[in-house]
Formats: structure tokens, C-alpha cells, sequence
């Protein structure tokens, strides 16, 4: 149930980040989520699409250095507490969460987590075995989130 996750990493600089949309937009690619980082010297873009093969083909061709992560997606509940109770489940089993990020869509109650685990497998078991939270294939998120992508 993990899904692949581009990292792009770019200098720190004007420009960077457009230069990444304009090639994924003007190669069709829609996204689904996207979540940056960054230092004073780099920064590193993670985006979620359902076309995430042929953005890595495109990006590189671009020269940007992309690597695949695998990732978990968990739907959550979108309301007062739906993160809390499922990072507790979490820090109940002992799961590290080395990162994550979300995104809500405006016409359900629920919310998409995204989670780089130091253990995806353990993670994902721990959700299976939860009564509040479902952990989504790809075909999951981008079935249930179209409405929700973004154009590039």
C-alpha cells in the first residue's frame, strides 16, 4: 500500500521551483499534492501524481535530480483531533514518522495524510488493524481525489 513519491531537489533560488511547473505542466502532468522543505542552500519538493513515471522522464530530461520515495497514504478524519488520534496510535506502536504533510478535500469529511515511515510496513499494518483510518493504494487517492487535483 505504499505509493511513489517524486523528490526533486533544487538550489535555493528564484525560479527553481517554477522551472519544475512548467515542465510537468506543459508535459500534461496534473498533481495531486506537493509539499516543499528547504535549508538555506537547497530545497527538496515532494509531489504526489497520478503520472509520477512520466514526470521523473520529463524532469530529468529537464535536469532536475528527482529520486522516487515510497511513501504512505492514510485517510484520516477531517475534524478537530483526526491527526492527533492517529499519531498517537502511532506513537503508541513505537512508529517513527520521519516526514509528512496533508491535504483535505473540500467536499468530504475526510483528509489524505502522506507519511514517509522508518518502517512503512509496520506503519501500514498498524492502520489495517484501526477502526478510524484506511491506509489508500494510488488507485485510492487519485480515484477518490480527482476533484481535488491541481493543474501545473
Amino acid at each position: 500500500m505504499k505509493i511513489q513519491q517524486l523528490s526533486v531537489f533544487l538550489e535555493n533560488k528564484p525560479g527553481q521551483m517554477a522551472g519544475v511547473f512548467d515542465i510537468l505542466g506543459s508535459n500534461g502532468v496534473n498533481i495531486i499534492t506537493m509539499s516543499t522543505a528547504d535549508t538555506e542552500q537547497f530545497g527538496i519538493l515532494r509531489i504526489i501524481t497520478r503520472e509520477w513515471e512520466k514526470a521523473k522522464t520529463v524532469l530529468e530530461e529537464g535536469q532536475f535530480v528527482v529520486n522516487l520515495t515510497p511513501v504512505v497514504a492514510i485517510q484520516v478524519p477531517h475534524k478537530p483531533g483526526g491527526l492527533s488520534s492517529i499519531l498517537a496510535i502511532f506513537q503508541k506502536q513505537n512508529i517513527n514518522i520521519e516526514y509528512m504533510y496533508a491535504f483535505p478535500c473540500a467536499h468530504t469529511t475526510e483528509a489524505v495524510l502522506i507519511a514517509r515511515f522508518e518502517d512503512p510496513d509496520a506503519a501500514i499494518k498498524v492502520v489495517r488493524e484501526s477502526e478510524n483510518f484506511k491506509a489508500l493504494t494510488e488507485e485510492d487517492v487519485f480515484k477518490e481525489k480527482k476533484a481535488c487535483e491541481i493543474q501545473s
